[in-house]
């Protein structure tokens, strides 16, 4: 008789739970049975009087919960128990049980608000935070609270940390401890090195596995591509009696179903993607072997939309994969990492909505009708992120400007596409659901084919004349998986009206990649978004005038183009006709160090026209410079930096008046700069100018005033001649002839301060630096005249100064 399993002895107060607060969150551990059981459970208690919906990450793990809840009650999927996911649906009139993928879940909220008919929404494998679950619980948390508050919500998590869900719904935490058996884990003894191919290394830990091991091996690889390349390394080195298979989420459902299936004989070793993680049982399985990589959803500037991207793993999924060894029995665990490595691993893979494309996302709001403040998410959107997808969404005429849902974006939303392959699908109709299907897979073409997007479409249309005719090799499995996606897609597409051709239907996708060719020998191009792109000079189509760029390498200073396609002016007339316009553009050119006034015909940041523009206003050009003073800087003559001197020292003081200080004078140059600006267009322009009026005109009449009587800009000599003050030192400062201060008998001073005096020589040179003259004269100048007299015996050098005239002037001759 099989055991119980650990979900049972939860189930009594998980029940309880959601019949007294109709929420709950159940945390248990893979293995403990809570996806087959609890449904089941909540339908044979008699509590939810509507349909039991249960939410599924992925379809393999949506299709494979249906049957095993159906086998149990000795039916087919489709009676009691049925599944929907993408493509395939198998429920009837007296379905009680629906286990739908996250896609289904949120058309199914867009379409009916209320959920009419269903009376409980359970959310499985939480824990992977998937965005579509994080909305999928946001909008049904709304739906229980203003519509249905007989809806039961139900968050089951393998790994998650229950509280702040739970905290969120109001909800209480129910916890299965789950039965699992030991692991013995093993580790790399040294790191692979760089130049280590994942699969061979993965390959060759699999034969040691299966050396030291009994019972069935499941690997974890990344991806499709890791998985047939590490089959197709394995395959010689496996003995008679074990059967290998392949295991990942677009394979076909029968080699899925053989995958997970108890080997009739012998030994069975599935390669895996994340897909077998936590929500699938696969039969016989006793040593896991981790490569220690996860694929995940993250936001690809490169390609504009969500990509899949490989990164390594973290320790709450090395803790899942291992755990798949010890399900039935004691089990061992090969790691493709030292023990080492492992303490630099992240603690839990970043929740999806923090990372991915947010596109989706903010269509799906729109249509809600809600910002993302007005819901409850466990991790809120980031909101420049969420912003930046808004806008990409009012390009393509999904919201219009005030950010509300159009009938466009609103049949954007019911396809199941990114909203940029949605728009270019719903403009351009079933011509172009191959390209689409194209551009939402990855590249069937190696790195070293030319970005050309024609090629891929070719090989997609006729895979065996492309194979003839081209050099560089297409990937089977994946054309054939886009072969199929492209018809399923033209089903959804409305007829097509007008022919266009694969660039023109790109352009609708990318309307902010369609790129300029720069001046200049190597194909550099500036995108109409704003951003700049390279082509390989290699590459055929480095000669385009016109490229619709679809696929980059994300780099975000200037970023190599991976895929594009060639694109006429005619053609880009064609589409976008009314955002082509002419426009009066002045601008400060770095490269030219000068202002350059154009008249240009502009689609975005693309100049297809450029002309002088010769009548541009005074104003327009002055307004360009200001860009060439931040980007040449502010460096004020002698006068001007006196004039900041003596204003940055009252202001020190405590007076009223404006701050002159560098990064203030930068910050404010629209303010006091601008009106002086007129005629000035160029570097050289700049370097003639003189910032002192326009500083001046900062202050007004009342504070020039308390500018000259307290901090003046001059010292009146006693020949009455005016000497600029320096206040860019810790005391004010002049400097003038020795013998011009002859008379003096007191210290000058302003501002409260004694000037810091340099006397000189006849020749300009300094003699002496004193803040006490009386001192002087009665202390040291008696050496001075001294040394003096013999080197400038023309010069007056009189016994006593103060009794002397002051003088500029040499001795008459004869004296």
């Amino acid at each position: 008789m099989t055991a119980p399993l650990p979900i049972t002895d939860a189930l009594p107060q998980l029940l309880e739970a959601l019949k007294s607060s109709r929420r709950a969150v159940l945390q248990a551990p893979p293995g403990a049975g809570k996806t087959t059981l609890v449904p089941l459970a909540l339908l044979q208690a008699g509590l939810v009087p509507g349909r039991i919906v249960m939410l599924e990450p992925r379809r393999l793990a949506a299709r494979a919960a249906a049957e095993r809840m159906a086998q149990t009650l000795g039916e087919k999927p489709g009676q009691t128990v049925g599944y929907r996911v993408r493509g395939e649906a198998r429920c009837g009139p007296d379905t009680r049980i629906e286990v739908v993928t996250e896609g289904i879940l949120t058309r199914m909220i867009q379409n009916d608000a209320g959920l009419e008919g269903v009376g409980a929404v359970i959310f499985d494998e939480f824990h992977e935070r998937s965005l579509n679950a994080d909305l999928g619980l946001a909008l049904c948390l709304e739906i229980a609270g203003a519509l249905r508050d007989d809806l039961h919500l139900l968050v089951m998590s393998a790994t998650l940390d229950a509280a702040p869900v739970a905290q969120m719904m109001g909800a209480p935490i129910i916890t299965s401890q789950g039965r699992s058996h030991p692991v013995d884990l093993h580790w790399l003894p040294q790191p692979l090195p760089r130049t280590a191919r994942l699969e061979q290394a993965t390959a060759d830990l699999v034969v040691q596995a299966m050396a030291e091991t009994q019972g069935g091996v499941l690997v974890f690889l990344p991806g499709e591509g890791e998985i047939r390349r590490t089959e197709a390394l394995l395959r010689p080195r496996l003995g008679a009696g074990i059967s290998l298979h392949p295991l990942f989420g677009a394979m076909d459902f029968s080699a899925q179903r053989a995958a997970i299936a108890p080997a009739p004989q012998g030994r069975k070793v599935v390669l895996a993607t994340a897909i077998a993680e936590t929500s699938l049982t696969i039969e016989d399985i006793r040593v896991v072997v981790d490569a220690g990589r996860a694929r995940r959803a993250r936001f690809d500037p490169g390609a504009g939309m969500a990509r899949l991207v490989t990164e390594r793993v973290t320790k709450a999924e090395a803790t899942q994969r291992a755990g798949r060894a010890g399900r039935v029995a004691p089990g061992r665990c090969y790691r493709l990492w030292t023990r080492g490595e492992e303490g630099a691993l992240q603690a839990f893979p970043p929740a999806e909505i923090e990372v991915a494309d947010l596109a989706g996302l903010a269509l799906e709001l729109a249509l809600w009708g809600a910002a993302p403040g007005d819901l409850a998410f466990v991790s809120p959107p980031n909101p420049g992120a969420f912003a930046e997808a808004q806008e990409l969404l009012k390009l393509l005429g999904a919201l219009d400007r005030a950010g509300h849902i159009t009938a466009h974006g609103r049949r954007l939303a019911a396809l199941p596409l990114h909203p940029r392959l949605g728009h270019m699908l719903e403009t351009a109709g079933r011509q172009a659901a191959p390209l689409a299907a194209l551009l939402a897979e990855r590249d069937p073409l190696p790195r070293s084919a030319p970005v050309d997007l024609s090629l891929r479409l070719e090989a997609v249309a006729d895979p065996a004349r492309y194979a003839r005719t081209r050099t560089h090799p297409a990937h089977g499995p994946t054309l054939e998986r886009l072969r199929v996606e492209a018809k399923r897609l033209a089903k959804d597409a409305p007829k097509t009206q007008t022919p266009l051709s694969a660039a023109e239907m790109a352009a609708l996708a990318y309307p902010d990649r369609v790129g300029l060719r720069r001046k200049g020998d190597a194909p550099r191009y500036v995108l109409s978004g704003g951003k700049g792109a390279v082509l390989d000079q290699a590459d055929p189509l480095a000669g385009a005038r016109l490229l619709v760029v679809t696929d980059t390498d994300g780099d975000p200073r200037e970023a190599r183009i991976r895929q594009a396609l060639p694109i006429t002016e005619a053609e880009l007339r064609g589409l976008f006709g009314a955002q082509i316009a002419w426009e009066n553009i002045c601008e400060w050119s770095r490269r030219e160090r000068r202002v350059r006034p154009r008249k240009q015909l502009r689609f975005g940041a693309l100049a297809l026209e450029d002309q002088i523009w010769k009548d541009a206003p005074p104003n327009a050009i002055a307004t360009a410079m200001l860009e060439g003073v931040r980007d040449l800087g502010l460096v004020p003559g002698d006068a001007a930096g006196r004039f900041i001197a003596r204003v940055q020292l009252l202001r020190g003081a405590g007076q009223a008046l404006p701050d002159m200080g560098h990064d203030a004078l930068m910050a404010s140059l629209d303010a006091w700069l601008l009106p002086h600006l007129t005629g000035i267009k160029s570097a050289e322009d700049w370097k003639r100018f003189d910032l002192l009026p326009a500083l001046q005109a900062m202050l007004s009449w009342d504070q020039m005033q308390l500018l000259d009587r307290l901090a003046p800009g001059h010292f009146t000599t006693p020949l009455g001649r005016k000497i600029p003050i320096d206040y860019s030192g810790e005391n004010p400062a002049i400097a003038l002839r020795l013998q011009e201060m002859f008379g003096q008998t007191t210290h000058p001073s302003v501002a409260g301060q004694p000037l810091r005096v340099t006397l000189l020589s006849p020749a300009g040179r300094p003699v002496q630096v004193t803040m006490d003259i009386p001192a002087f004269w009665d202390s040291s100048y008696a050496d001075v005249r001294k040394d003096m007299r013999g080197r400038y015996p023309k010069h007056p050098w009189p016994e006593d100064p103060r009794q002397a005239d002051p003088t500029l002037r040499a001795k008459p001759r004869g004296t």
